[in-house]
């Protein structure tokens, strides 16, 4: 199944000039849906990950399904001030501007590895500031997994050394 006939661009949103990538439609379609998840978890299968953590909001929808799949718990990785505990936080460049995410302090600790996913990797910042949130505490982030990844913004570049796999590459 060609998945990317299921990912509509929306010119404009949510800045000028911005081409951004809905995956609603995807979400919408049952069989498409879990073909995108099997191919996301599929690497990540015998890596011994301890849970999946994916990035507020959509990161969820596809991060949660991708825990299932492995058979592990999820962790939320929310923007700033989401989350009702003590949290770690690392604030990150966009390409339309700058943000930050938190992860609670105890939702990982040594001796873990952990999945981080979202839906799409552009400029990278998103993702590495999830990575190093993982980092403070003490889990290790072993693996990156997008469904989407942007070539053309060269997001790769800024992320950690670990296993990393999209499932829909534009280039």
């Amino acid at each position: 199944m060609d998945l990317t006939a299921f990912i509509r661009d929306v010119p404009d949103f949510p800045e000028p000039g911005i081409v951004f990538k809905d995956i609603t439609p995807l979400l919408g379609n049952a069989v498409a849906f879990a073909q995108a998840i099997d191919a996301l978890a599929e690497p990540f299968v015998d890596a011994q990950i301890s849970a999946v953590a994916g990035i507020d909001a959509r990161g969820f929808l596809v991060g949660v399904a991708a825990a299932q799949r492995l058979g592990v718990g999820f962790l939320p990785i929310r923007k700033a001030g989401k989350l009702p505990s003590d949290t770690h936080q690392v604030s990150y460049e966009l390409e339309y501007g700058s943000d930050a995410v938190e992860i609670h302090v105890d939702a990982c600790g040594t001796g873990d590895r952990i999945l981080i996913v979202d839906d799409v990797l552009a400029t990278g910042g998103t993702l590495a500031a999830a990575a190093e949130c993982v980092s403070m505490t003490g889990a290790a982030p072993i693996g990156l997994a997008v469904l989407i990844e942007l070539r053309f913004l060269a997001g790769r570049n800024r992320l950690p050394n670990v296993d990393f796999h999209t499932v829909i590459e534009v280039v």
